[in-house]
């Protein structure tokens, strides 16, 4: 994204709605959260684009497969992008698959791949256009993770890098169901995260983010991560100080 488109998307905010997952996406444990995901939209029978880039060195057929099964059985008309590199990002063919989907889902796989693939793409113009036009873009586990302003990379042990930057001043954890919360706010006390509001989500867990709210939904529970202490929240909790704005 340019920085004059970013500065667009960041004024542009009065339609648009983010839902970070924590992981194990398409699973039953999450069916509930993906109905009220459904629901959101307002639509009888949702259009649900599953994006599986991040999943482009596992099996991205497979995890676009999931998500189309997982939402069709739920009632949505789903399809699958076959977005797996930088040539495919840039393909407007491929950038208009998302122009009318009512949700678009980015799924789990390796965040680096997906941040270094949709920077500054025509496919992720496309998509935040489909946004700002009232579409909800939702991101499991390394999905979440690109969509704050910041996230850690797996390739150097965590340390943090510029993300795409489309939730201001907030870092998503996700499988956050495996760490100790303790633990966690300390290692943030003493890395280059100062000033965000950060996200551990589990599994089958979401915060879905609105302008002027945020709400925990899902299976699991959400940590907040602020100023070196922390607060956990449950489904349906509103979680202060944050919403699609930032944190």
């Amino acid at each position: 994204m340019t920085s004059e488109n970013q500065s667009d998307w960041n004024q542009s905010t009065s339609r648009r709605r983010i839902l970070l997952v924590g992981g194990d996406e398409f699973r039953a444990a999450g069916r509930e959260m993906d109905w009220r995901l459904l629901a959101l939209t307002g639509v009888g029978r949702p259009r649900v684009a599953i994006i599986p880039t991040a999943a482009a060195f596992e099996n991205p057929q497979r995890a676009a497969s999931n998500g189309v099964n997982h939402f069709a059985s739920l009632g949505a008309e789903a399809i699958g992008v076959a977005v797996t590199e930088r040539a495919d990002a840039d393909n407007p063919g491929l950038a208009g698959q998302v122009a009318d989907a009512d949700v678009i889902y980015f799924t789990g796989g390796n965040p680096e791949h997906l941040l270094a693939t949709l920077a500054g793409s025509v496919f992720l113009e496309a998509v935040l256009a489909a946004v700002d036009g009232g579409a909800i873009l939702a991101g499991s586990s390394a999905g979440a993770m690109a969509l704050g302003a910041r996230m850690r990379r797996p390739s150097a042990r965590g340390a943090t890098t510029a993300a795409l930057g489309l939730i201001p001043g907030v870092m998503t954890l996700p499988h956050h169901e495996r760490s100790d919360p303790a633990t966690v706010a300390s290692e943030l006390a003493g890395g280059d995260t100062g000033g965000l509001t950060v996200l551990g989500i589990d599994g089958a867990t979401g915060v879905l983010l609105e302008p002027g709210r945020a709400t925990a939904l899902g299976a699991g529970n959400v940590a907040v991560y602020r100023a070196g202490g922390w607060q956990r929240y449950s489904n349906g909790a509103i979680i202060p100080g944050l919403s699609v704005d930032g944190g």
